[in-house]
């Protein structure tokens, strides 16, 4: 090519890069403030990769509760505080109730499933997905009866080290995604399964390694940081064994599902499947059943999981909040009869220690990224269709106007001047609106049963005096993990 045609091309290239540029300028102009970004990589040196939502309520306070931060190229909306948060995910839900693009999420499920899915898609799914486990159960007796049996086989696990170091981990994950199982696979397994203990590693190293700043880095640069060496290429091993996982078990109930006679979630699936076989158009795919069985193991094992390996240990750390839970349990329920969800409404103490510790351990503090479904104005911006959305959960958990002691465990942010239950308001770690977990009934069950279950039958010591025991967490950029810990353990 010549010389000149060589010159008259690239100067082509850049007319259409500056046309563009503008464009997108113009699309842009009218979003929140927020801080200047810098070419390619936005504001991320701004935002600390392990605690990017402490960053970000700093930022806060010069660019106001709604604000704009760039990273890398993308801009996000991110929301701060109960006012914000409400308004966007409540008040204006359909607007923003879309899922932007994650990366990393993406890769677990190929983009498929009731977590990554937008519009009639996401619909379609989510509407399937909770009748179905209401019909098995969930939110009902049936389902009550499966968390007692499996907090009592729990109870046996931990009584094979009484008076021995026990590490929670395993068996805590185990036991939380044998419920789940039973209704999305229609089966439980032993402890000492090894496919089963395999499954656990993958789901808590993916969980784990998403939860570092590199992952959170790679969500901003994957095709950059795909290419290069790093412990990046972990998870993303992982997550291809986590499919392998989830295809072994899908392929199993292709094979042995019978007509009328659904055992399990995957069935009434596979069923729908069929129905719709002559639909071009159907949503009810292998794709998004491989893609959603991803989504319900996975997020109804680690978070409920988690929240009750860090609860273990902040009731370790304050021995005495332990003993007046177990009081309750006696005056209550007894040592004899099994709690009952129901007995929550007596147990005022004890609920009010579980709403705390959701509070203070902040499990999600930056929310999984929302997007918005159409060209709106918000609190007078304009913020285009598509654009990803932070409502920072930790803002709320955390809010000085909302919470006496925010960075203190205090079970009486729960409890009102007699000492019953109260509500707060600011109370969201399942998050609101549209995109609110869609486990949330069953969550908090297995929460208020696991506890009282295992406090009703034994005691858990510190094999570390009290001060050492730190409450702060091992890695927060997705998900708070507690820092490994073993206890010891008694029978009462």
């Amino acid at each position: 090519m010549e010389p000149s045609s060589t010159l008259v091309l690239a100067a082509i290239v850049l007319l259409i890069l500056l046309a563009l540029s503008r464009k997108d300028s113009a699309r842009y102009a009218k979003m929140p403030p927020g801080p200047t970004p810098l070419p390619l990589i936005g504001n991320i040196l701004k935002v600390n990769g392990r605690t990017p939502h402490e960053s970000l309520v700093k930022m806060s306070k010069t660019y106001g509760p709604v604000m704009t931060v760039k990273f890398g190229s993308q801009p996000v909306v991110v929301l701060v505080g109960l006012d914000a948060v409400h308004e966007a995910l409540v008040q204006q839900a359909d607007v923003f109730a879309g899922r932007a693009n994650i990366p990393l999420f993406m890769k677990v499920t190929d983009g498929t499933g009731i977590g990554m899915t937008n519009g009639e898609c996401w619909k379609q799914l989510r509407r399937f997905s909770m009748a179905t486990l209401k019909d098995f159960g969930v939110g009902k007796r049936s389902i009550e009866d499966c968390i007692r049996e499996e907090a009592k086989y729990l109870v046996k696990e931990f009584q094979k080290y009484e008076g021995s170091p026990c590490d929670p981990m395993y068996f805590l994950s185990t036991a939380v995604c044998n419920v789940i199982c039973s209704v999305v696979c229609g089966e439980r397994f032993e402890y000492q399964d090894e496919n089963f203990i395999e499954l656990m590693s993958v789901i808590n190293t993916i969980i784990y390694q998403m939860s570092t700043p590199l992952a959170q880095l790679y969500n901003v640069f994957p095709n950059i940081l795909r290419f290069l060496p790093g412990p990046q290429h972990i998870v993303l091993q992982k997550i291809k064994e986590y499919q392998k996982m989830v295809a072994a078990i899908v392929e199993k109930h292709m094979d042995t599902v019978t007509a009328g006679s659904p055992r399990d979630f995957i069935d009434v699936y596979i069923m729908k499947m069929k129905q719709e076989s002559n639909n071009p158009g159907t949503n009810f795919t292998y794709e998004n059943l491989h893609g959603t069985v991803s989504n319900l193991l996975m997020g109804g094992t680690e978070t409920t999981s988690t929240t009750l390996r860090y609860g273990l240990l902040i009731l370790i750390k304050y021995p005495h909040i332990q003993g007046k839970i177990q009081h309750e349990i006696d005056t209550v329920i007894g040592r004899e009869r099994n709690p009952a969800y129901e007995d929550r409404k007596k147990m005022h103490y004890t609920e009010a220690v579980i709403h705390e510790i959701q509070r203070f351990i902040d499990l999600a503090p930056v929310n999984l990224m929302h997007a918005t479904t159409k060209d709106t104005i918000f609190r007078g911006y304009t913020i285009p269709s598509g654009t990803a959305v932070i409502p920072l959960l930790h803002s709320c958990l955390f809010d000085s106007k909302h919470w006496e002691t925010p960075y203190s465990f205090n079970p009486n942010h729960f409890l009102d001047e007699n000492g019953c239950f109260k509500m707060n308001p600011a109370f969201l770690p399942f998050s609101a609106g549209k995109r609110v977990c869609l486990g949330e009934g069953l969550a908090r069950m297995e929460l208020f049963l696991f506890f009282t279950i295992l406090l009703q039958n034994l005691s858990f010591r510190s094999i570390v005096k009290l001060a050492e025991i730190n409450l702060s967490p091992d890695e927060s950029s997705f998900v708070k993990l507690p820092r490994p810990y073993n206890f010891l353990v008694y029978p009462r």
